[in-house]
């Protein structure tokens, strides 16, 4: 597997970290109890990451050193692919010969050097985009700088000359054909999974909110309505949908201003505007200081017990592929609200384990977190069908799919069929 920009074993919600992390540590090391050995490919970050770090046994993590340790944004990766793809051609041939059956990239940059690594080692390339620019400029947040022209060639370039296509949903398939041009023959449909075992409903929920109300310095209580965000600070992610609506909450309901609490747990990431300062002083400037909690991003047990504490997780992105988040918290009993984009009309039941927002608007997103929270009866049968409609995603399903996509290009490729994407 190629992930250049983001390793595996970073913490997601932070940085450029975020749910393809989650994806490609949890299918690695699904395949790797089927007997699958797997060496992740990521960039190195730091001088203290050692060569080669074991992830699980079957699945390695190799740092390549291309440019300097740290500092480089996803805009200055692009320079760094050469170097990087030295370093995992350097590492490759040390090892024995036709080491390696597939190479899997991850993120469009990954799969720039994928492309290489296919046509030297003569086996076939699959890629999943996770996020595609042309998606993501279509339904741009407020400021947000679009995405250059130059990741738009490189997904071009990578689409057309993959021998598999993995989109998380129908509607990314779609994208790929229509907006990218992709031969419908490349493209294979797999849903991302939910770790079943970790995110699990309400075991504990007053014992969760006592902790997290100690961490926050708030006391969260019994009876607290309770909403949570959870992910990377950024103007994609919209986190300040959340705090808008939740002013609108109180301004209709002022009554409620003793029991609200919001709760914000993630990390900054991307551009300027991404600054966890710039929702301090949104939060600030709506008068809404004293109900919203700034938490730092967390993974496993931890993040689960945020999912349980809270009575309705948002997921407010003016873009999302698919949204791990909302199957992380749905999983652990808790409905979501999300917009109605991308991937989210899949990972979400509208309403049967959640609600989707059509807009963005602070008006629209109160009221459905009114919905959701407040009216307890809707809000028992969200919990019941969030938890069955999660139930329906699995790592084991992604990895059994993925296994079985890449046995299918194996033997495309080996029988000299492996079809192309469109060209020009």
């Amino acid at each position: 597997m190629i992930s250049v920009h983001t390793s595996p074993l970073a913490q997601p919600g932070t940085g450029d970290a975020g749910g393809m992390n989650v994806y490609v540590v949890q299918t690695a090391l699904e395949m790797a109890k089927r007997g699958v050995e797997v060496e992740i490919f990521t960039r190195q970050t730091s001088s203290d990451l050692p060569p080669v770090a074991e992830l699980a046994p079957g699945v390695l993590v190799r740092h390549v050193v291309a440019g300097p340790f740290g500092g480089l944004g996803k805009e200055d990766l692009p320079s760094q692919l050469c170097a990087f793809t030295a370093g995992v051609l350097r590492d490759e041939a040390g090892q024995e010969p036709d080491w390696f059956d597939v190479v899997h990239s991850h993120y469009w940059l990954s799969g720039q050097v994928g492309w290489l690594l296919r046509d030297r080692w003569g086996v076939p390339l699959v890629h999943t985009a996770h996020t595609l620019a042309k998606v993501k400029n279509a339904s741009l947040a407020e400021g947000d700088a679009p995405e250059p022209l130059g990741r738009l060639v490189g997904e071009e370039q990578v689409v057309a000359e993959a021998d598999r296509l993995v989109a998380s949903t129908p509607g990314e398939a779609d994208a790929l054909v229509a907006e990218y041009g992709a031969d419908p023959d490349t493209v294979r449909t797999v849903a991302p999974g939910v770790d079943l075992q970790t995110f699990t409903p309400d075991l504990d929920r007053d014992g969760a909110r006592a902790r997290l109300g100690r961490e926050a310095g708030v006391p969260i209580g019994e009876d607290d309505v309770v909403l949570a965000f959870v992910g990377r600070i950024q103007p994609l992610k919209a986190p300040d949908v959340l705090l808008r609506a939740a002013a609108e909450m109180l301004a209709r309901r002022p009554e409620l201003r003793s029991r609200l609490r919001v709760l914000v747990v993630g990390g900054p990431s991307g551009s300027g505007l991404a600054q966890p300062r710039v929702l301090i002083e949104m939060a600030r400037d709506l008068g809404i200081t004293d109900v919203v909690s700034f938490l730092p991003p967390r993974s496993g047990e931890a993040l689960a017990e945020v999912y349980r504490a809270a009575d309705v997780v948002a997921v407010p992105s003016h873009s999302e592929s698919f949204g791990l988040v909302a199957l992380e918290a749905q999983a652990c009993g808790t409905p979501v609200v999300a917009a109605a984009v991308g991937g989210l009309p899949v990972a979400v039941a509208d309403g049967c384990s959640g609600l989707l927002v059509d807009d963005h608007s602070a008006r629209s997103w109160a009221d459905a977190l009114e919905r959701a929270a407040l009216d307890r009866e809707l809000r028992g049968r969200l919990a019941a069908g969030a938890v069955e409609h999660a139930a329906v995603f699995s790592w084991d399903r992604t990895a059994d799919a993925l296994l079985a996509t890449y046995s299918e290009a194996v033997t495309a490729r080996r029988a000299g069929s492996a079809p192309r994407g469109v060209a020009v």
